[in-house]
């Protein structure tokens, strides 16, 4: 009984130093600190540098097990499910088409495993392993073939297979994950002198990943009156919190009967909310890549 309590306490414990520095990085927003670039400035900087060097100093020591275990199976199939469950529905009941389909079903399927993951699962789950499987199946696998999806879907002419292939080739965190992954399963050793700078701009990653985060729920209304979108974004909503939670605690106790820590991991996994654009970056997208993300 105590060492539920006690387990318990410590989940507690760890989302609310998530909270609280979420609320820092909304504060900071709100008072506009650090100017209009303050949330891309973070954003860039955690995607480009701090993200890259905690990936790779987290895998290179990491059991490889664990990162191509059950979780990215259960994240790979909980993902189709709900995109299909969504597409089926969506399709049916509000007549949605094409892209718009394609939309709605990566806001109900995709989770926010870097700046949200990272740092759930350190803090609460207490490894940053343990989201890299759900952050390399929606890099290598689920993005790029939704991009493609949406380039056929929207007649975009010069990218498809091609240009998500470049995606991955050169996606920082996708070659910090492969060159840990390398490190882990050569049993390489790296010097301190290597290591050292590489842990100081990973502990970077998760204060400024988190404040991004806060930033951006300034002046975010997606239930906002007159945007023609309200019964899609209650609909993704009842995916993400209710049904991609449940099937991937179905997949984790019941089909591959992992134990209470996996199952317990899977479920927090499932539950993030969906990852989101900044204006900028949508901006400078490509018709099929400006994704309406839903924060939930």
């Amino acid at each position: 009984m105590m060492g539920n309590v006690s387990a318990m306490l410590g989940v507690l414990s760890g989302f609310t130093a998530i909270w609280v520095v979420i609320l820092v990085g909304y504060v900071v927003g709100r008072l506009n600190v650090l100017g209009p670039e303050g949330r891309y400035v973070l954003s860039r900087l955690t995607f480009l540098i701090a993200n890259p060097a905690l990936l790779f100093q987290t895998i290179a020591r990491a059991d490889i097990s664990v990162i191509f275990g059950p979780q990215v199976f259960i994240a790979a199939i909980s993902a189709f499910i709900v995109m299909a469950l969504y597409m089926l529905i969506a399709r049916l009941a509000l007549k949605r088409k094409s892209a718009e389909l394609t939309v709605g079903a990566l806001s109900a399927a995709q989770v926010n495993a870097a700046n949200l993951g990272i740092p759930i699962a350190i803090f609460v789950l207490g490894d940053a392993t343990y989201s890299v499987p759900v952050l390399l199946f929606q890099l290598a696998i689920l993005q790029p073939l939704s991009l493609i999806c949406l380039d056929v879907q929207t007649q975009r002419v010069g990218s498809g297979v091609v240009g998500a292939l470049k995606g991955i080739a050169t996606n920082p965190l996708i070659l910090a994950s492969l060159a840990g992954v390398i490190v882990a399963t050569t049993g390489a050793t790296i010097p301190e002198t290597v290591m050292n700078p590489i842990e100081i701009l990973g502990g970077a990653a998760v204060p400024a990943m988190l404040m991004a985060f806060g930033i951006s729920l300034v002046g975010s209304k997606p239930l906002q009156h007159g945007s023609g979108r309200r019964i899609d974004v209650m609909l993704v909503l009842t995916f993400k919190l209710i049904v991609h939670p449940l099937i991937a605690w179905f997949l984790a106790a019941v089909v591959f009967q992992l134990d209470s820590a996996g199952i317990f991991m899977a479920v927090i996994l499932g539950v993030l909310p969906t990852a989101q654009q900044s204006k900028r970056a949508q901006s400078q997208a490509s018709p099929g890549q400006r994704l309406f993300w839903v924060v939930v």
